[in-house]
């Protein structure tokens, strides 16, 4: 045993957990923390300019990083109830992040000292546990039980509370004794794996849903292993995207009132059996359950028990780790396989490839200025296979959803429940951190990109390079389209016109200053043939400088992106595609069948 600080020891934990990035900000309450972490050298920080960007950056790397954890740190007060909408986001989508804050010495806690709040009760909602750490001897134990819960069950965020006197005592503790606890993970049975293949191979028309669960529990190629199996299409959820990737033939296209593909909803109103996997039946993916769940046999798999028949009863309802289940149902399915018991789906298999085909919704406009449409098309042309794509809430991210393309797990990295604007610039940062060297795009519409626009300034100083689309139509689009319903255009246009950069042609804010102001590079784009090579310049001058590099589409103000109340009951606003431009994807999925 070896006499310590606590927050020394903390520093080894950290270590031994493999928690060894964090993003955030010294202060006074906690200095004690930082100077551990500055001794033991094991830690690499980044320096955060607000830190709400700090637990944006630790949720981005940890939804990027494959099994490691994000950490965030602040001192007391404000810095943790700024991170409270950092940990909302990871909470919502079953995130594993630590949060860790200063505080005030324990004997003032209740003497509404310098910067002390209640942060543990203020926190409580939006984490599995939320401590404030009142004795020097349980900082061993509330940081190995934080470990524990982030990775046990559905994943989630955690926040530990320090008191700087608690910081500074010391106490006794042996790094080599410790080991970090084995996460509790349900698994399904071969029995429940049997009942589900009954119900789901009754079917004539079945479907797999993947929701967010698969990536999170590294299980993409049982996924596509089952799939292929069975020959049953997939239909990813928003959260489950690139579980399967976009050009194979199995993908079915993703369902929903916003964030969906035209194919993907009239393929999963033919469907009769549906087996949902990782998913939480979210509501911009059901609309009105009575068209949801009409006609139709559905199981349920999620590693939350209070998950199931939250939304709806299924027929069948599995606890269960999503890779476990796969793993038991591949098992089972591999000796129906064999026994011939397995209907033949190919005629199924092929209608769904072929509505991929067809059903695609257009992108290919020349008008200036630009229509949306046409940047994701182009970046589709632009970004390979390997891109990791980054976005949060706006028309931006519902119409790069509807429209870009995604080809493998942690591919796209998107604040799906909670949706935060500002979300999209520190998250990136972090992604990076998480996927170092390789190719990370951003999406944001220009009010998402002004939110948070001072953490590029982090993307400069730390030579985290990646590209930055922001389509700019000078509007809250999302809430500018919601507001028809009720006949308003009302404080949604962000236009005026700028005294000192009458370039913008009255579309208000000059990004491209802010940007090279900030130490990044930025190029704007007015008309749609000049794509091409505004992209390829974004990736000259991040190579080049190994910095954020903006790209600036200059949109025209209104464009209504499809969506709609019920899945069958979605407004397209434009026609279908023309061109075999339009649809590459489909394409490649239909020449893959044959």
């Amino acid at each position: 045993m070896t006499k310590m600080r606590t927050v020394d020891a903390a520093i080894l934990i950290l270590e031994k957990e493999g928690a060894t990035e964090i993003f955030g900000l010294p202060g006074a309450a906690i200095n004690p923390f930082y100077s551990a972490m500055k001794d033991h050298g094991g830690i690499n920080h980044t320096l955060a300019r607000h830190v709400e960007g700090a637990s944006h950056m630790a949720d981005g790397y940890s939804r990027a990083a494959e099994g490691n954890i994000g950490v965030c740190t602040g001192t007391s007060g404000p810095a943790g109830t700024d991170m409270i909408t950092g940990l909302y986001a990871a909470w919502a989508d079953s995130v594993p992040m630590l949060c860790i804050t200063g505080q005030a010495p324990v004997a003032k806690l209740h003497k509404e000292d310098f910067q002390a709040v209640d942060i543990e009760t203020i926190a409580a909602p939006v984490t599995k546990l939320a401590m404030t750490v009142k004795e020097p001897g349980q900082i061993p134990g509330a940081f190995q039980k934080a470990f524990y819960l982030m990775r046990s069950g559905r994943p989630g965020p955690v926040l530990l509370d320090l008191p700087i006197d608690v910081q500074m005592a010391e106490i006794e503790f042996d790094i080599d004794a410790y080991e970090p606890l084995a996460p509790n993970k349900p698994a399904a049975t071969r029995k429940q794996a049997e009942k589900a293949l009954d119900i789901l191979l009754a079917g004539k028309h079945p479907l797999i849903v993947a929701g967010g669960g698969v990536i999170s529990a590294e299980a993409s190629a049982q996924l596509v292993e089952l799939a292929e199996l069975l020959s049953i299409p997939v239909i990813p959820t928003l959260m489950g995207w690139g579980a399967i990737p976009d050009n194979h033939p199995l993908m079915a296209g993703m369902v929903g009132l916003q964030t969906a593909h035209r194919y993907g909803n009239a393929t999963f109103l033919e469907s009769d059996a549906v087996i949902g996997i990782g998913n939480r039946w979210a509501n911009r993916h059901t609309g009105g359950l009575d068209t949801y769940t009409k006609g139709r046999k559905f199981v349920h798999v999620d590693i939350e028990p209070t998950q199931i028949g939250r939304v709806f009863a299924p027929d069948l309802g599995i606890v269960s780790d999503a890779a476990a289940a796969l793993d038991v149902l591949l098992e089972a399915a591999r000796g129906r396989k064999a026994a011939g018991t397995v209907p033949d789906y190919t005629s199924w298999a092929n209608e769904c490839a072929a509505r991929k085909g067809s059903l695609q919704r257009k992108t290919h406009f020349d008008n200036v200025p630009m229509k949306p449409q046409r940047v994701y098309e182009e970046m589709n042309k632009a970004f390979g296979e390997d891109t990791t794509y980054v976005s949060t809430i706006g028309l931006s991210q519902i119409a790069g959803a509807q429209m870009l393309h995604v080809f493998g797990p942690r591919r796209w990295i998107n604040a799906g429940q909670a949706g935060p604007l500002g979300w999209t610039g520190p998250a990136a940062l972090g992604v990076v951190r998480g996927k170092p060297g390789q190719p990370v795009v951003a999406l944001s519409g220009d009010y998402d990109f002004q939110f948070m626009i001072e953490e590029l300034a982090v993307g400069a100083q730390f030579k985290l390079p990646y590209i930055h689309v922001v389509v700019n139509n000078s509007y809250l689009g999302l809430i500018r389209q919601s507001q028809r319903g009720f006949k308003m255009d009302y404080h949604v246009s962000l236009a005026f016109e700028n005294i000192n950069s009458p370039e913008t042609n009255g579309y208000g804010v000059d990004h491209i200053k802010v940007a090279e102001g900030l130490g990044c590079k930025a190029v704007r784009v007015e008309r749609p043939e000049d794509m091409p090579a505004a992209f390829a310049e974004a990736k000259r001058l991040m190579d080049e400088f190994q910095v954020p590099v903006v790209v600036e589409a200059i949109l025209e103000r209104v464009t209504n992106i499809a969506m709609g109340t019920e899945l069958d009951n979605v407004n397209e606003f434009n026609d279908l595609a023309e061109t075999a431009a339009d649809a590459p994807t489909a394409i490649m999925a239909l020449s893959m069948l044959g």
